[in-house]
């Protein structure tokens, strides 16, 4: 198996799938489109696609989601450590100016304010890296993993700088191929699109089912189909197994409502559930 990821080498996409995966063969992609188009066509493949970010929200790859429909097939909570990283023999008194993904600057802002830093957004935090590793100057930093120091030769000088210390990114291992753990005593996430059909109500009725078969809803979000300012596409998680009942009944309840609908998968929950 290899695993595509979005961003270069050193990115947290890549420290995640080298953690979850020893030994793994991963291919680096340019954009998550990219990520997304690979695995849809080669079985062999997986995608690992960050999803959501426990202080800053979603990560914005919900069209993608939609577009390619891939299967998913684990969800993986990674905790994201930022280190502030420059060349070898600099200080953190030297830094003027710091690079990284908006994300993980908004994510180490304490940090930076503090510090009377300078932020510059580039594409990604390995990326960031890399950058600073090639200036060579010494009052240009990297907000990036403890992997991409190792990559690009370059020292921390300070870690753990996020604000948030309980900072995770949930990550998901997706690809082409439909894979469906049986139903034990794990416990499960059912993952799925729905685009209702056009009536008054619609979302309150579609959702009826679940309140009426106890199905406990992790996560619902809208997002606008392409083109449109009025039509939307939601993105839902429930706690359960396709093959309880509670779940096929509600399921068959709102698919009654929906002009389309698609199940992305079943996968067993991962254990910092339980830590929320």
């Amino acid at each position: 198996m290899k695993i595509v990821y979005q961003g270069i080498a050193g990115s947290y996409s890549e420290s995640c799938a080298k953690q979850l995966y020893s030994g793994v063969e991963t291919i680096s992609c340019k954009t998550f489109d990219e990520c997304f188009e690979k695995a849809s066509t080669d079985s062999n493949l997986r995608a690992i696609i960050p999803e959501s970010n426990k202080t800053t929200g979603n990560i914005g790859v919900e069209y993608l989601i939609f577009k390619y429909r891939l299967n998913i097939y684990q969800e993986f909570f990674f905790p994201i450590n930022h280190n502030l990283i420059g060349i070898k023999g600099s200080k953190i008194n030297d830094i003027k100016n710091v690079y990284s993904h908006a994300q993980a600057l908004s994510q180490a802002s304490e940090f930076i304010k503090s510090n009377n830093f300078f932020a510059n957004v580039r594409a990604d935090t390995a990326g960031s890296a890399k950058y600073v590793s090639e200036e060579k100057d010494k009052t240009k930093g990297a907000i990036a993993s403890e992997l991409s120091a190792k990559i690009y030769n370059l020292e921390i000088l300070k870690k753990n700088i996020q604000d948030d210390n309980e900072n995770y990114t949930r990550f998901l291992i997706m690809g082409k191929e439909i894979l469906q753990p049986e139903f034990d005593n794990n416990k499960y996430i059912t993952s799925f699109l729905f685009k209702l059909r056009d009536k008054p109500a619609a979302l309150y009725s579609a959702l009826s089912g679940f309140a009426i078969n106890g199905v406990n809803m992790t996560k619902l979000q809208s997002f606008p189909e392409k083109n449109s300012f009025s039509s939307f596409f939601f993105l839902c998680d429930i706690d359960g197994h396709l093959d309880e009942k509670k779940i096929k009944n509600s399921l068959e309840e709102l698919a009654f409502h929906c002009e389309d609908m698609h199940v992305l998968g079943v996968y067993k929950a991962h254990e910092f559930r339980e830590k929320k």
